[in-house]
């Protein structure tokens, strides 16, 4: 139950940062946000600069991560990359979300041929192999951050989907529902002034980890070198680099490893966080 005085935000705020695990990642996800974002203040190097006379340098009070083949600071190059990650991230558990939200509205609210035909295609989507689509696509087309972005939003909405039409399913029977339609409200405002709102707890937990899902695609097809393309710092492609020069120089692929394990965990655990804030099973 509730506490008296403490509206429904309030307590699942109280419940989320009881989640010692959850705060320290949400904590790691603002810090990450922080350092991408002043990564021009925090370091005096240019992430595409070449320098000959530096290269392979391991770790050092001068180049916190070493530099690489091209005498480029690793540092710099990571927290630059940390926007690209972070923007595909985004924008693409954005489209996503915003296909599977419509997608889930309109087939749990009118049910019958429509619901039928909309399940199907989702059934047909999660029948492809989403990375090897999205390398067939890729390959097809000119690599781009903005195709990545929009590929892995148009072949990560299924789930969502999903979800909202079993919220929709639960929520268009209720009362409050009953009583928008005798009142005359027409089928839009119903969906989205009445059962959208209420619909939207499970969506949020599910963009959370789609954002960690998201990187981790876009890490991938970058380390594979059809995803960001260089001189344009991702942690895909510096570790790309780096596997050319893993025995003698090791700081290429740990850092920027690093930085996706931290990234991509942090953000599951920030999504288990809030599942388990919204979850009215939970409340203590």
């Amino acid at each position: 139950m509730s506490e008296p005085g403490r509206g429904p935000f309030q307590e699942c705020w109280r419940r989320f940062t009881a989640n010692r695990f959850a705060v320290a990642a949400l904590c790691l996800i603002v810090a990450l946000f922080v350092l991408s974002l002043g990564a021009s203040l925090l370091t005096p190097y240019d992430p595409d600069a070449i320098d000959a006379w530096h290269v392979l340098l391991p770790p050092s009070a001068a180049h916190f991560f070493g530099t690489d083949e091209l005498g480029r600071d690793v540092f710099t190059r990571v927290i630059y990359g940390a926007r690209v990650s972070l923007k595909v991230g985004f924008v693409a558990v954005g489209i996503a979300v915003a296909i599977g939200t419509v997608v889930g509205l309109i087939s749990g609210y009118y049910g019958g041929w429509v619901d039928t035909l909309l399940m199907r295609l989702v059934d047909i989507m999660l029948c492809f192999p989403t990375f090897f689509l999205i390398l067939a696509v890729i390959a097809m087309l000119e690599p781009s951050i903005w195709y990545i972005m929009v590929i892995i939003g148009l072949t990560g909405w299924m789930g969502v989907a999903r979800l909202v039409r079993a919220e929709v399913l639960s929520l268009k029977s209720r009362d409050f529902v009953s009583a928008a339609r005798v009142l005359g409200a027409s089928d839009r405002r119903i969906i989205f002034r009445h059962i959208l709102p209420n619909a939207l707890s499970p969506v949020l937990v599910s963009a959370t980890l789609g954002v960690a899902g998201a990187i981790l695609t876009e890490s991938a097809l970058s380390f594979l070198g059809i995803g960001v393309q260089p001189p344009t710092p991702s942690w895909g492609n510096i570790l790309t680099s780096g596997k050319d020069y893993i025995e003698f120089a090791w700081w290429l692929s740990l850092f920027p490893g690093l930085a996706i394990l931290v990234t991509v965990l942090s953000y599951n655990l920030v999504g288990e966080g809030i599942r388990d804030a919204l979850d009215p099973r939970k409340q203590r």
